[in-house]
């Protein structure tokens, strides 16, 4: 994913995912298999990608036709538009704390931001999954389609018709303090998140997970 966002340079970007989902999150199986510093380079990958997605001079539209899951809903999340399917049936939401998997600060920082002071609380606490009408109302996604992809394309191409270097300009004045983490935000990281991501006990329960 870091290559293909390298290889798309500066032009508008379109997310979706392959198959049924826009994506089920990261890979449980896989992070239980890892140990203490795999997993914090896994974190330090998905850190870099969330970066690079938030900081894209272009357009990027985040088309959720299926299911976003805690790290799926964090990518979605990065996108300057997100439009998401109406089928009842998709799901949407943050269960990180429903499955103790500690937010780093970046990934805290930017539901924050998307989902303001009104609605963080119920969707980063509460760690729903969320229909798309309560995803709408809680400001995980902007619109609902009954055809997301031709609503994505659609609205990706509305937005690539602005003036390039004034969209970027503009982007780069909301994204900034997403880009930045505060020494106390580190030091948290290193001295909460972290040991918990590292702890060889995570692994037995994300199988548990699985095994449900």
């Amino acid at each position: 994913a870091l290559g293909e966002l390298d290889a798309a340079g500066s032009e508008p970007l379109l997310i979706r995912g392959e198959g049924d989902a826009f994506s089920a999150g990261l890979h449980l199986k896989e992070l239980a298999g890892l140990d203490g510093p795999g997993r914090e380079r896994y974190l330090e990958l998905f850190d870099r990608l969330i970066v690079k997605l938030i900081a894209h001079p272009a357009p990027t539209v985040a088309c959720v036709h299926g299911h976003a899951i805690a790290g799926g809903a964090v990518i979605a999340l990065t996108a300057d538009l997100r439009i998401m399917s109406s089928k009842p049936k998709v799901r949407m939401g943050l269960n990180e704390v429903a499955i103790g998997l500690a937010f780093p600060p970046r990934v805290l920082k930017l539901a924050r931001a998307r989902l303001g002071p009104r609605n963080e609380r119920r969707v980063l606490l509460e760690a729903g999954l969320d229909d798309p009408a309560q995803a709408l109302g809680l400001g995980l996604v902007d619109e609902l389609a009954d055809e997301p992809l031709v609503a994505s394309r659609s609205a990706l191409g509305g937005l690539a018709r602005h003036d390039a270097e004034v969209y970027a300009q503009t982007k780069r004045a909301f994204v900034t303090d997403l880009m930045v983490l505060s020494q106390e935000e580190i030091a948290r990281y290193r001295e909460e998140v972290l040991p918990r991501w590292r702890d060889p006990a995570l692994g037995a329960k994300l199988l548990a997970i699985l095994g449900r």
